[in-house]
């Protein structure tokens, strides 16, 4: 082989992989409703995760990084300690009425209701419990639709699209595993890549991508969960990367991980949704 020859073939190879594409199942899902109903079947067996992960938040008040501690129940209830080589700087707690947050370093403690609002403060995105849950969780809440869609995409994925009523819209990405792509449409273990929500005049209200899809186990099965979240809300202005270091699913948590009292010589405050 010539020199010259022998310098092209990378690139041809390289070029033939970057057009090269993933054919669809044997037998592809065509109801985007039953997509999403694998999707949240596959992932309905995950009800809580304790984790440890490196988050970074970008806003408008610039860039924050540091190390969290996690429990998270689908849907209840959260916490968040973060986390320094000393020990925590600040705890979130909250379920779907009470919320608290110690911010050690300026000793305050913040209490109220669990809106977004309230979420924020820590996580750096306004998002309701049950939808922070969700994400963590690796999957994500659903738009009543009124029609839907749904293609394969050659990159590897089914996209459905979820039109409601009021004209709101929602597409997802959703990956199939590996060792189900034989098999029939209704038995498909479906994963997220991405889920967005995008307004009545086509903002984008949120965007989550899901990366990094490991095995993890649960009970005597394993499935994949994501150790690269992203969460992104332009409209706030926010942009979270959540790096999953380690993930325990269904740990057995203590109810009183989920609540927390102030420590001596902090300041009571009420923390407003408004």
């Amino acid at each position: 082989m010539s020199s010259g020859i022998a310098r092209v073939a990378p690139l041809l190879l390289l070029l033939s992989a970057a057009c090269s594409s993933i054919p669809r199942p044997a037998y592809p899902i065509a109801d985007a409703t039953l997509a999403t109903a694998r999707e949240q079947a596959s992932n309905a067996d995950v009800k809580a995760i304790r984790a440890e992960a490196r988050v970074e938040q970008r806003g408008r008040d610039g860039r924050v990084r540091g190390t969290v501690l996690m429990f998270v129940e689908r849907g209840e209830r959260v916490r968040f300690d973060v986390m320094t080589q000393f020990g925590p700087v600040a705890i979130l707690t909250g379920d779907r009425e009470h919320f608290a947050y110690a911010d050690l370093r300026a000793n305050r403690y913040l209490t109220g209701a669990t809106c977004p609002k309230n979420i924020a403060r820590l996580l750096g995105v306004p998002l309701s419990v049950d939808e922070t849950s969700r994400f963590l969780l690796g999957s994500t809440p659903l738009i009543a639709a009124e029609h839907s869609t749904i293609v394969w995409n050659t990159e590897g994925f089914y996209r459905a699209t979820l039109f409601a009523h009021d004209g709101q819209r929602q597409e997802l990405d959703l990956a199939v595993y590996d060792a189900d792509r034989a098999l029939p449409a209704a038995k498909q273990r479906l994963y997220l890549v991405r889920s967005e929500l995008h307004a009545v005049d086509g903002r984008t209200l949120w965007r989550v991508t899901y990366a990094d899809h490991q095995p993890v186990q649960l009970g005597a099965e394993k499935v994949l969960a994501p150790f690269r979240v992203r969460v992104e809300q332009p409209s706030a202005g926010t942009d979270t990367m959540i790096h999953f270091k380690r993930i325990t699913l269904n740990p057995t948590i203590p109810a009183e991980a989920f609540t927390q009292t102030p420590r001596g010589g902090m300041i009571e405050e009420e923390a407003s949704c408004e």
